[in-house]
């Protein structure tokens, strides 16, 4: 007699589920991700206001800044003028005073406005020193009439521009460079500046109290007489 014994049957074993790729899910959040950036930055326009947004913010012109200012910082330099006698015994009593009530500050040194008339001497380099009537005896001016006219005194005599209003440094400084170019074109083409030596000049301009018995003029008015 022989028996027979079934095999129990084997359990199956339902399939492991399949885990989607790595890179496909960093994909979906990449997708996810700039979809958040394009509807975050989306910005809704007003009505009529398309053009504006289109040109951007006015760039900065050299040649049209120094146009279109210099006529008002001239005014400026001529409405804060001092006699230069004057201002040279103020700031020989009392510098801080001086400075004070009629110097601006800039960039840490004190900037004066001042007027006068005297005799050009000899100048060298487009330097001349004036003798100035009635100034103190030991302090000398000079008169910078070009080709080349440092500094920005022009742009910083009036207090009327400061760093702020400008993009970058770069920006400030092509102000003070643009607008002593318009007063070269104004002011100093008219007059023949290669030959002032023994001419009467009145001049009026701005400058740096570097040293108070030497001052370095750039004019923003000189007229010959």
């Amino acid at each position: 007699m022989s028996t027979t014994t079934d095999a129990a049957p084997r359990a199956s074993r339902s399939p492991a589920p399949r885990r989607a790729p790595l890179g496909r899910w960093i994909g979906i959040g990449l997708s996810v991700l700039a979809l958040l950036v394009v509807v975050l930055g989306t910005k809704v326009v007003p009505q009529g206001q398309e053009t504006e947004l289109a040109e951007g913010p006015a760039s900065f012109d050299k040649a049209t800044f120094g146009a279109e200012n210099f006529p008002a910082v001239q005014e400026a330099i001529a409405e804060r003028a001092v006699p230069a006698p004057e201002l040279a015994e103020a700031i020989a009593a009392d510098p801080e005073q001086a400075a004070e009530e009629h110097g601006v500050e800039a960039s840490g040194q004190t900037i004066y406005a001042t007027t006068f008339a005297g005799t050009v001497e000899e100048g060298e380099d487009g330097l001349y020193e004036v003798a100035v009537d009635d100034m103190p005896e030991g302090v000398s001016v000079r008169i910078q009439t070009g080709p080349a006219i440092n500094g920005t005194e022009l742009r910083d005599a009036t207090g009327q521009f400061d760093f702020s209003q400008f993009t970058n440094q770069i920006e400030f400084q092509d102000a003070g460079a643009a607008l002593n170019e318009e007063m070269k074109r104004q002011v100093l083409e008219p007059v023949d500046v290669e030959d002032l030596e023994g001419e009467t000049v009145t001049v009026t301009g701005a400058f740096t109290l570097i040293n108070p018995e030497g001052w370095l003029v750039t004019p923003s008015a000189l007229e010959v007489s």
